[in-house]
């Protein structure tokens, strides 16, 4: 199976934040999906706060859904340049 950006949005989106109850994806907390090669992979996200405590939690998670699709390195890099926003779909889901 070739490793494809799609591939990988479609294990992000099995990640839900366990306090907001959505993916990561959808949540917009994920900037970038740089694919190396066919092990590796880069992933610039970010989360709700620089404060946040599921941080390692949702690293170890994304390390763990990559994997199962054949990527033994994938790294993870955290931005808060911009600040995360939730998308207007997450916003009209909360209400918000």
């Amino acid at each position: 199976m070739k490793l494809t950006k799609d591939l990988i949005i479609k294990q992000l989106e099995q990640i839900i934040d366990p306090h907001i109850g959505i993916d990561i994806w959808t949540l917009g907390f994920i900037y970038e999906i740089n694919i190396k090669d066919e092990k590796s992979v880069h992933i610039l996200m970010t989360l709700t706060t620089p404060m946040c405590p599921l941080d390692g939690d949702i690293q170890d998670m994304i390390k763990d859904a990559l994997l199962e699709i054949g990527v033994e390195n994938v790294e993870v890099e955290k931005t808060f340049n911009p600040p995360w926003t939730p998308p207007e779909a997450v916003r009209r889901m909360m209400g918000i």
